[in-house]
């Protein structure tokens, strides 16, 4: 599995990466340092059975050494993708910004992202999503089919653009 895991790529846009970078740092350098503090000060007062500084420092400790791990493995394998490098293409490929019409006629904006990018309220769909993958490599003007649970549904690609 582990072998299996290494090949995978973990596609993000030049944001995304420097969001979760700026995360793992400010996590190593300020969070975690300031949580070690609190947890030496506790132990230092003695009965840790029912010290609660000590008792929430080492579960957040804990919190913070997880999700640091879980950065480190998600930024090594990542694989940086420059939408502006993408720009005057009609396609849809990763980083693109597409609007497109439903069924209901009803004009939709996404941008397609990397999976720790996703922000589907501010209109960021992971690349592996069923929209993605149904607007992928479409043109302006073409029709796809997106199949939901509803059944399936015919999406009009309006415009594709990719900004920074």
């Amino acid at each position: 599995m582990k072998e299996a895991e290494s090949t995978v790529k973990n596609y993000m846009t030049r944001k995304g990466y420097e969001r979760l970078r700026a995360e793992l740092v400010h996590l190593m350098n300020i969070e975690r340092p300031e949580v070690v503090q609190t947890v030496s000060w506790a132990a230092s007062n003695g009965d840790r059975s029912e010290n609660g500084d000590y008792i929430y420092g080492k579960k957040r400790l804990r919190e913070i050494d997880r999700r640091i791990r879980f950065l480190t493995k998600r930024l090594e394998i990542a694989h940086v993708v420059d939408p502006s490098e993408q720009a005057g293409l009609d396609q849809v490929f990763f980083g693109a910004t597409v609007t497109y019409s439903d069924p209901q006629n009803e004009l939709v904006t996404v941008t397609i992202v990397g999976v720790d990018e996703v922000d589907p309220l501010n209109g960021k769909i992971s690349w592996i999503s069923p929209v993605a993958r149904a607007l992928i490599k479409a043109r302006e003007g073409d029709e796809v089919r997106l199949q939901t649970p509803q059944g399936p549904q015919t999406l009009l690609v309006e415009s594709v653009t990719y900004d920074d």
